[in-house]
């Protein structure tokens, strides 16, 4: 039986159930689907990193809004097609721009998270999304390293960050994630 997972919002979830209930109730058994699990994200204040070649967005929540946030852009080379010393010159080229990229958003991020009053510190939660490498690479900068052991949601499927994506994957990291199996 396949398996889905529905993102409700926290104060929609005790009605969404009801009317889930309701509808599968009148279902023969076989045709019935079942809520597997309900994972709840409700951890305040939040940290949100978004990392993607090209573009940063770096923020902390306070309930359902942005205190402080900055989004950013920076050049990363695409891959290229050419062969030889050019591929290795370009390969280098790309990780050099990918390492300036990780070291601005560390440096926003620090910046933005000294905004709170106890700094990271005072971070109950973290937000992740974009690219998994670049993040692991940005989670290493030691001025980060209070968000390291915290609770985490990841975003992978976020486009490039800009400030309506930061508020987006607030939105969807404060939403109840229900587990659904479907006949």
């Amino acid at each position: 039986m396949p398996e889905r997972v529905v993102e409700v919002d926290p104060q929609r979830y005790q009605r969404w159930r009801e009317r889930f209930e309701e509808s599968n109730a009148a279902r023969a058994e076989d045709e019935r689907q079942h809520v597997v699990a309900v994972e709840r994200f409700e951890h305040d204040p939040l940290a949100l990193l978004l990392v993607r070649r090209g573009g940063y967005g770096v923020g902390v929540a306070v309930g359902p809004e942005l205190v402080a946030h900055k989004v950013g852009t920076r050049y990363v080379q695409s891959r290229t097609k050419k062969g030889g010393w050019s591929q290795q010159r370009y390969a280098r080229r790309r990780g050099n721009q990918a390492d300036e990229l990780v070291g601005a958003c560390g440096d926003h991020a620090a910046r933005v998270l000294a905004a709170l009053p106890d700094g990271a510190k005072g971070v109950r939660g973290l937000v992740l999304g974009g690219d998994r490498a670049l993040l692991a690479q940005l989670l290493e900068d030691p001025r980060l390293r209070p968000l390291r052991e915290l609770p985490r949601r990841e975003l992978p499927d976020l486009p490039d960050p800009r400030l309506t994506v930061l508020q987006d994957a607030l939105r969807r990291a404060r939403q109840v994630r229900v587990t659904v199996l479907d006949p």
